[in-house]
């Protein structure tokens, strides 16, 4: 009743205003920035990144022109309405064919428009696309249904190149090269604070330069769909500053696995991911994992060499606290967490392996246990943790 009488009373308006207000803003926020916990940002024309400045500016220039032409056509179109009314007009309308200067004025207009256009659009391509010589590099590999960041310029001291799966760390101020392929079928890579869309093509490798002006932590989604978990195969960017980004690239060069200590937690998960248990058919991490220092070198899944530093799992599923509380589970039965996750399961359950059905082993809870002591103490030393200080840095503890 209060509802109707206001509304009869004229007091509805400025709550109505208030309220459209309230959505205007709402909508816009979504349309514009989506936020995640711990206020990480993905942002559509985030003008840190040169590449959405240049096509901001662009798209200026193709705005203004589409407001002309509107304007331009509405004034035409409302001019010959108001001026040749049939009331106003009894005669037959008079023909203009052969009309040679209206005709090149509409073919003209149309390709001076076009030109100025292509021209922008090949000026903007001819400034982002090519990679500068000292641009930072970043090997980008996309599976079903995770990503493995390697950076070919650092050579590990343990052998093999510095990676690390689903965290891609780069710096500010200065171009990154990624170059982007799959291992299996088509996905899509894009962060859009940092840069726009490429496709991740099995078997060509493309070259994408990325950059941001701004420490952040920065979201990361597959944007090609690629089967049950696409909606799952994110990725966080975590962009330093070029001293920290040094810092962790000399860390993680030198770094090895701690050895765990003779009868520890640690020591029998390092034996059950290295050797699996036999006796219940599970098998070894090491067969799919690499772990920087160790035996372990398996190009299968993500590279776990500072699993106990990150802070998501599952290709990005969970984060910080829920990402720690989550670890036995992912391990226990991957797939059943993950539609589509290619991991064996460790429960006795099936999964899928190409289309087949293939039976997991086992492992008892306090084994499961033992192995996620073991990958929680893969950390990088503190000085090089790259989620430290970062701004928008997950809430929690590393893994």
């Amino acid at each position: 009743m209060n509802t109707i009488q206001d509304r009869h009373s004229g007091t509805a308006r400025p709550r109505r205003r208030s309220a459209l207000s309230v959505l205007a803003a709402g909508l816009a926020a979504t349309l514009l920035t989506g936020c995640q916990q711990s206020n990480q940002l993905i942002t559509f024309g985030d003008m840190s990144s040169s590449y959405n400045r240049e096509v901001f500016w662009m798209s200026v220039w193709a705005i203004a022109l589409s407001i002309i032409i509107f304007v331009g056509v509405s004034w035409a179109l409302f001019y010959t309405v108001a001026k040749f009314r049939e009331d106003r007009h009894d005669a037959p309308p008079a023909q203009f064919h052969g009309n040679n200067r209206l005709e090149v004025i509409l073919v003209a207009v149309p390709v001076v428009i076009v030109v100025l256009l292509s021209v922008l659009t090949v000026r903007s391509m001819a400034r982002l696309n090519p990679t500068p010589t000292n641009a930072a590099k970043i090997d980008v590999l996309a599976k079903q249904f995770w990503w493995n960041f390697s950076y070919p310029a650092a050579t590990a001291e343990a052998g093999g190149t510095v990676s690390n799966g689903n965290e891609m760390i780069m710096p500010t101020n200065a171009r990154v090269a990624l170059s982007i392929t799959s291992g299996d079928v088509v996905h899509g890579f894009w962060a859009p604070n940092i840069g726009g869309q490429r496709h991740a093509l099995p078997s060509v490798i493309k070259t994408w330069n990325v950059d941001t002006e701004r420490p952040g932590v920065y979201q990361g989604n597959c944007t090609q769909l690629c089967g049950a978990s696409h909606a799952n195969m994110r990725y966080k960017v975590i962009a330093l500053e070029p001293a920290r980004f040094d810092a962790f690239l000399s860390a993680a060069r030198a770094y090895r696995a701690p050895t765990p200590a003779e009868g520890s937690a640690e020591a029998r998960g390092y034996t059950l991911f290295m050797q699996g248990k036999t006796a219940t058919g599970a098998l070894a991490c090491a067969a799919c994992h690499r772990v920087q220092g160790t035996p372990a070198a398996g190009a299968a899944g993500p590279d776990l060499s500072f699993f106990g530093t990150r802070r998501t799992l599952g290709a990005g599923m969970w984060e910080g606290d829920k990402a720690r509380e989550m670890l036995p589970e992912w391990i226990k039965h991957s797939p059943k967490v993950k539609p589509g996750s290619l991991m064996p399961t460790y429960d006795g359950s099936e999964y899928l392996v190409d289309g087949k059905v293939q039976r997991g082993g086992r492992l008892t809870d306090e084994e499961i246990g033992d192995i996620t002591a073991y990958l929680r103490s893969l950390k990088l030393p503190e000085e090089a943790d790259y989620w430290r200080g970062t701004p928008g840095a997950i809430a929690g503890g590393t893994q």
